[in-house]
């Protein structure tokens, strides 16, 4: 029986369990991380989280006529704001927005847009709203003011609301629009935000089924600068999280070698646990598919000879390990039987000892001198074989407290009378019964009992069934 299917090893990585990418033939239900979720909150521009300008405030406080952070509330806010005050509102709205205050900010910001300024603060409030809109939960609001920004074009602000509108849309499952996101960002210009549009049309790509146009999309992804200090933190970010995704679901597909170059391209930029993790499960990939060519070795037509029994066992332990490793146990169990049954002798008793090397036991001598295995070998050498271990150390453990229990409780109490005595340790006696490895256990009693005594002087079934004296 063959231990591989016939295409070659078979495949390793679920992306869900390696890379959380998302699932071929639907929408990805998880989006690369925007600052939206993780580390400092998207803002509407490029500096510090908490307000635009210089890290720092002047040495001399606050510049002439620029207004501070307050309260909307504790001013009148009735006149109608000049295009000139719009720039000033939007620093106010961005530090109440990073102190919590976001109803607050969300009607500065309003105010800032209705001022009607030039296209670039326009399109600062409006982007500002949307983020605000965004983390007070009105994704609605949240997307119009987004579509507003964008459509102003403005080279620094109109990127980053495509970026927040594209994956609003993703999330909310809007995939058409999202992706007519995607390409207007691509005319936007600039090689981060051409990363990022290119990521989001490869997923759209992939989740339509268009593996080829999805490529052209994850190559221009990962591509990197002549000059890698031109490298801004958002292309960084997006060109790893892009080779993890299409990483994971290469190997997917098995083909763990092109997974395995992009994985390569993600590391050039970063050094990501998940990415060196991912290389792990690509070379994992490879031995499969050799150790699986061993094991599955068949005599050629020409009489070529068949592996020696110590590389086909070697192979067998392997790629059973392998294979269990990966959270397949049913394959594993395959290969074990498949190995254990071989039919050369020889090969079949190195899989066996290999099978049976972490045993701690030695073998017992019988009546006759005779050297004989322990009881307990063929259910660990089963558990081995069935990636089981763990289970059976479990339930050996369990019935060892269950009978400390039973015998300790009439020690501690003093108990005396001999029927109360006898009756806890038939009950400790029975309580092996019920699992696979039970009547073992008391086989071998009833015959190391017969051995010494020179017959068999229980009763039939017991200790299950009846006390020892039969009655």
């Amino acid at each position: 029986m063959p231990t591989t299917p016939a295409s070659g090893s078979p495949r390793i990585i679920r992306r869900a369990r390696y890379s959380g990418g998302g699932t071929d033939g639907a929408h990805p239900t998880e989006r690369p991380p925007t600052p939206l979720e993780s580390g400092p909150r998207m803002t509407t521009t490029s500096g510090s989280p908490s307000r635009s300008g210089p890290d720092e405030p002047p040495a001399d406080g606050p510049r002439r006529h620029e207004p501070l952070a307050v309260d909307p509330a504790d001013s009148p806010g009735t006149d109608t704001p000049s295009a000139h005050d719009a720039s000033g509102l939007c620093d106010q709205a961005q530090d109440l927005a990073s102190n919590g205050h976001l109803s607050q900010a969300a009607k500065l910001y309003q105010r800032a847009v209705a001022a009607n300024p030039p296209p670039a603060v326009q399109a600062r409030a409006l982007l500002g709203l949307a983020v605000v809109e965004d983390q007070r939960g009105d994704l609605p609001a949240a997307r119009d003011a987004a579509r507003r920004a964008l459509a102003t074009g403005d080279a620094r602000h109109a990127p980053r609301a495509a970026y927040h509108l594209a994956l609003s849309l993703e999330q909310e499952g809007a995939w058409e629009e999202a992706a007519r996101v995607w390409r207007r960002l691509l005319d936007l210009g600039g090689p981060a935000y051409t990363a990022v549009a290119h990521y989001g049309l490869a997923r759209d790509a992939e989740a339509r089924g268009e593996t080829d146009r999805a490529e052209t999309h994850w190559e221009a992804a990962l591509d990197l600068p002549a000059d890698p200090g031109a490298l801004s933190p958002l292309h960084a970010d997006t060109v790893v999280e892009a080779a993890r995704d299409l990483a994971g679901r290469l190997l997917e597909r098995g083909r763990p070698e092109a997974a395995g170059a992009a994985v390569e391209r993600g590391l050039a930029v970063a050094d990501v646990p998940e990415l060196r993790l991912l290389r792990a499960a690509a070379h994992l990939e490879h031995a499969i598919a050799d150790l699986g060519a061993v094991v599955d070795r068949e005599p050629d037509t020409d009489g070529a000879a068949r592996p020696e029994p110590a590389t086909s066992g070697a192979a067998v332990e392997l790629l059973a390990g392998l294979l269990a490793l990966r959270g397949e146990p049913d394959a594993a169990e395959r290969v074990w039987r498949s190995g254990l049954a071989d039919r050369a002798p020889e090969t079949a008793a190195e899989v066996r000892r290999r099978a049976r090397r972490g045993f701690a036991s030695a073998p017992e001598e019988d009546a006759n001198g005779a050297a004989e295995p322990p009881w307990w070998e063929p259910y660990l050498e089963e558990a081995a074989v069935t990636s089981s271990t763990p289970v059976l150390a479990g339930e050996l453990f369990a019935v060892v407290t269950r009978m400390h229990a039973l015998l300790a409780v009439p020690l501690v109490e003093g108990e005396a009378r001999p029927s109360a005595l006898r009756a806890v340790m038939e009950q400790a006696l029975r309580t092996p019964g019920g699992t696979v490895w039970g009547a073992g256990v008391h086989a071998d009693f009833r015959r190391r009992l017969h051995e010494a005594m020179g017959e068999d002087p229980l009763p039939e079934g017991w200790p299950e069934h009846g006390p020892l004296d039969g009655s």
